[in-house]
């Protein structure tokens, strides 16, 4: 029975993860083809894209009754985002962001993570938490976009074909009917991946003894980083360390932001004590543990690699237990 559980949670999360693909592709090429250009098309479709299993889950387990998988969801992302994101590309290979200059989006995440940890001292996240955390989030698109068009104005740079490229999934040669089909797929994915996803890891939690809470610190959030992990991966591979740090950084404030800011909008969501004692707290250190790497420019060499996933796997240890 309990195995029967783990398959449909593997199901659940493989549909989850293949549906917001090809959501992201499907969006991404009808505006480009509606003629929205593609830097707007990478601030916000390509970046709501690839956060939307998370906020499918979150919106599914308040509907279901366990809001504490949603919150759980995103804290136990953010902390695996850097620990394990990070750290399993600096094992494999390296990443050299001696060159990588990130340090205007790491104040932004910093200040969503410590107004975040404000607003869940001030819990259980409600509509007006919501309603702060998404002004939030739409000035910080708003000041990403007017600083990246200023640049792009500076610069000779770039052009149309180039920028295209730039963005994930796109493809001007794309047919209408191809598109649609993304669409449609990804629309009916989402939610059935988060249900089964959702579903199967309340059941494993209670079979366990553990709250539904630990279950998304722990095994959603790790499957739901696993495009973040997939991108980082080939971005060391690549030698393209400030593509693995960017978009980090930037999927731990679409989180923090975007996945509670909506969620909270669906119903209400009350902060365990474990949270605020613990959680928050280590991703609050997470996140510092970035410091050195932005401001001084040190290398995420093998041997941070080890230390990074090594605390994590401490970190899961102890939610578990």
């Amino acid at each position: 029975m309990l195995i029967t559980e783990f398959l449909l949670a593997g199901l659940g999360l493989v549909i989850l993860l293949l549906a917001g693909d090809t959501l992201v592709r499907g969006a991404v090429n009808l505006s480009l083809r509606l003629g929205i250009p593609a830097l707007i098309v990478s601030l916000t479709i390509v970046a709501f894209g690839t956060s939307a299993p998370e906020l499918l889950i979150s919106i599914s387990a308040i509907l279901d009754g366990v809001p504490g998988l949603a919150l759980g969801n995103v804290v136990g992302s953010n902390t695996a985002n850097i620990l394990l994101v990070l750290g399993i590309p600096a094992l494999m290979s390296g990443l050299d962001t001696s060159q990588c200059d990130t340090r205007r989006n790491f104040v932004i995440m910093m200040v969503a993570t410590l107004a975040f940890i404000g607003l869940a001292f001030a819990g259980p996240f409600t509509w007006w938490h919501g309603l702060i955390l998404l002004a939030g989030l739409a000035l910080m698109l708003g000041e990403a976009a007017w600083t990246a068009r200023s640049h792009k104005r500076d610069s000779a740079a770039a052009a149309a074909l180039e920028e295209l490229e730039d963005v994930e999934g796109a493809d001007p040669d794309m047919p209408w009917w191809q598109i649609v089909v993304f669409l449609l797929l990804g629309l009916v994915g989402l939610p059935l991946g988060a249900d089964l996803l959702v579903d199967s890891s309340v059941v494993i939690a209670r079979s366990f003894g553990v709250s539904e809470t630990a279950i998304g610190l722990t095994l959603v959030a790790v499957g739901t980083s696993l495009p973040e992990l997939a991108t980082t991966v080939m971005a060391a591979l690549r030698r393209h360390a400030e593509v693995a740090l960017g978009n980090v950084i930037g999927s731990n404030i679409f989180n923090l932001l975007g996945i509670i800011g909506v969620a909270s909008l669906v119903g209400p969501i009350p902060v365990d004590a474990e949270i605020l004692t613990f959680d928050l707290w280590i991703m609050l250190a997470a996140s510092l543990l970035l410091i050195p790497f932005v401001y001084f420019r040190w290398v995420f060499g093998r041997v941070v690699g080890v230390v990074f996933t090594a605390l994590y796997l401490i970190y899961v240890i102890s939610v578990l237990s």
